[in-house]
Parts: structure tokens; C-alpha cells; sequence
């Protein structure tokens, strides 16, 4: 007799290509059987391809109310991420395409080359009012393509043009591809960093954010960015209860060693269809620590396996939450870590010429 294994999909996070049910969407399922399994028989299964597709948006800058966030605009250069860390609370905005969150959303990808010319169009409109425009927000501006498409680079090129604040939040050392133009930005006061570092532990990285750059590789490039004298903020994101949280201390004292000021953690968040794709994932590579792990995350949760709610969201409850901010607190006391705050400076932003050229007087 054969039994069906709970197999990982190799070099994803996602385990699974299931579309939401929440929109009335056909369910997907795998065709197969027993067979399947057995290699000799039917082969193995047709490896996952990373595909983009160019999209042409009217508008490129998003804007927010939201009271959770230090930001009221944004830009997503990328739908969707190759990086594939299982825990992203972004993808179910891949549901509005009718595509899964799940596998589709780190293979099935989508770039907007022309999202530097629509920001100067922006920019250069009559009365636009500058306050920092954050990056990396919903995906992540250094994601794979990025080498290929540049196009975060050429949002930074047109920020330095107009002397425009921008903060950049990622989880890859790509980020130093374009030191040359965050050194130039960080002396204007125009730019800050936030590395993500979710753990110390290669192999458990490969689990949780398959194509993410190693753990080892951000903190270099946290180093790099502190030498370059740009402002650079380390974020524990996010704390996974009973995976990830045992190496708080540890991060925050490498980072405290390599003289960054600034450092903060956001817990886990299970939006929509994250939390079934979070549970498939622990199922997976933590089957006898998955029960542990679910029920500490719906005792911060208020019993729920997520809180949508404005202000609850980013601050959960209870004795384990109170915990995390207790020895979070002491280890950044332990790593000299104060409250850096990064205060960027709006006030020389100058209109670009919508053309590319710069006015003459």
C-alpha cells in the first residue's frame, strides 16, 4: 500500500497553488493518484517557471490612511515576489488578479517598467506636496527581477533628481547594487533603509523565504550601509512563535555590533489566505510544532488566527506578546540600541521637468 507524503515543493514557500475561495473562484486540484508519487512510474513532477508580465498602470503612487504605518504613499514597482516567504502578508492582493496566493504569487509575477516616468509625471504635477515615498511595501523592490528590469534603481534616480525623501524596505543584499545612489541620497537626507532579518539559521531561511538572500548576506549589507553613512533600521519581521522568535536576541546584538541604530520587530500577521497557506507550510516542515505554534499566535490574536483590525493588528495581546516585547526591549538595551528616529527632509524637493530635463533657471 502507498501513502500520500506531505511533500515539500522545493525552492517555494507556498506548498500549494489554491485560488481564494472568498471570490467565487473555480477550486484547483491536482489530478493524479498514487502514481504520482512513485517517480519510477509517472516521473517527477514539471518543475515551477518564474514567468513576468509587463503591466502599463495609469498611476504608479499609492496612497494610505492607514494609522498602523509610518507612510501616506507608496510605490510597488512588482506584483507578486520571487522571494516566497510563506508568512507574506501581501499575497493575497494576488486573489484580485484571480491567481493564487499561494504558488502563483511567487511565480506568476508582474513588473511596471514604466513606473519611473509615471513617478516624474507625478511629481511634476502643480501643488504635489512631497512627504517620503516608502518602497517596498507590498513586494519587494529587490526582488530577483530587479537585476533584470531596474526599475527601482530608476525610481531612485528621479527621487534624487527632485530632491524627493524615499524609504526602502527589503530582504535582500541587492540593495548595495545601487549604494552609488543611496550615498549620494543619504548625504541630501533623502533616503532610509529597513533590512528585514527574520533568523540567524541558513537552513530554516530556506524554509520559510526560499529566495530570500541568506541571512549572513543582510547582515553585510547592513554593515555596508552603515559605512556608507546611510540610515539604516534592522527589522525582526516577522516573529514566528516557537520558529523564529529564539533568535531575537541574536540578531539584535549582531546588528547592535555593526553600529545599526535603529531596530524593531512586527509579530506574525495570517491575512486572509495566509493563514491556511502558513498552516500547509507547518504541516509540512513542523508537523509536531505546528499545534504549539497556532495556538501562541491566536492567544496574541485575541483566539483568531489574525487580527484585521486598525491598531490591534501591529500590537498584539496577552502573556506571549508581553514576553516578546520584554526580552525585545533587553536585548536592545544589552546592544546599546536606543530609539533612532530618521527624520527626512522634504523641504529642497524640486519639480522634474515631466520631459526628463531639468529647467535651465
Amino acid at each position: 500500500m502507498f501513502r500520500v507524503k506531505h511533500s515539500a515543493v522545493r525552492g517555494r514557500g507556498a506548498q500549494s497553488g489554491q485560488v481564494p475561495t472568498r471570490f467565487g473562484l473555480a477550486e484547483r486540484e491536482v489530478d493524479g493518484d498514487w502514481r504520482d508519487y512513485v517517480a519510477a512510474l509517472d516521473g517527477p513532477p514539471v518543475k515551477l517557471r518564474t514567468t513576468v508580465t509587463e503591466e502599463r498602470p495609469k498611476s504608479i503612487l499609492t496612497f494610505n490612511q492607514s494609522p498602523d504605518v509610518p507612510f501616506d504613499r507608496s510605490i510597488n514597482a512588482y506584483r507578486g515576489c520571487e522571494h516566497g516567504c510563506v508568512y507574506c502578508f501581501a499575497r493575497p492582493t494576488h486573489a484580485y488578479h484571480d491567481l493564487s496566493p499561494g504558488l502563483d504569487f511567487e511565480t506568476r509575477l508582474f513588473a511596471k517598467p514604466e513606473a519611473a516616468a509615471l513617478l516624474r509625471k507625478t511629481l511634476a504635477k502643480r501643488g504635489y506636496q512631497p512627504r517620503p515615498i516608502a518602497l517596498g511595501t507590498n513586494t519587494d523592490p529587490y526582488q530577483p527581477i530587479e537585476r533584470d528590469y531596474r526599475i527601482t534603481r530608476q525610481i531612485l534616480e528621479v527621487c534624487l533628481e527632485a530632491r524627493h525623501p524615499v524609504t526602502i524596505t527589503t530582504k535582500s543584499d541587492r540593495v548595495l547594487h545601487d549604494a552609488d545612489l543611496l550615498e549620494e541620497m543619504a548625504r541630501e537626507r533623502l533616503v532610509a533603509v529597513s533590512v528585514s532579518v527574520t533568523t540567524l539559521d541558513p537552513v530554516l531561511s530556506g524554509k520559510l523565504e526560499p529566495r530570500c538572500a541568506a541571512p549572513a548576506k543582510r547582515l553585510i549589507a547592513l554593515g555596508k550601509l552603515v559605512e556608507l553613512g546611510v540610515p539604516v533600521h534592522c527589522s525582526l519581521s516577522p516573529v514566528i512563535p516557537a520558529i523564529t522568535d529564539e533568535f531575537m536576541e541574536g540578531i539584535i546584538a549582531r546588528v547592535g555590533e555593526l553600529g545599526v541604530g535603529s531596530v524593531g520587530w512586527i509579530p506574525l500577521r495570517l491575512p486572509h489566505e495566509v493563514a491556511p497557506l502558513f498552516r500547509e507550510w507547518l504541516a509540512v516542515h513542523y508537523p509536531a510544532r505546528a499545534g504549539k505554534v497556532m495556538s501562541i499566535v491566536r492567544d496574541m490574536r485575541g483566539g483568531r488566527d489574525n487580527d484585521p483590525n486598525f491598531h490591534s493588528r501591529m500590537n498584539p495581546q496577552g502573556v506571549w506578546a508581553d514576553l516578546f516585547r520584554a526580552r525585545f526591549r533587553l536585548a536592545c538595551r544589552k546592544a546599546g540600541i536606543g530609539k533612532a528616529r530618521f527624520e527626512l527632509d522634504c523641504s529642497r524637493f524640486r519639480p522634474p521637468q515631466s520631459d526628463g530635463q531639468l529647467p535651465l533657471l
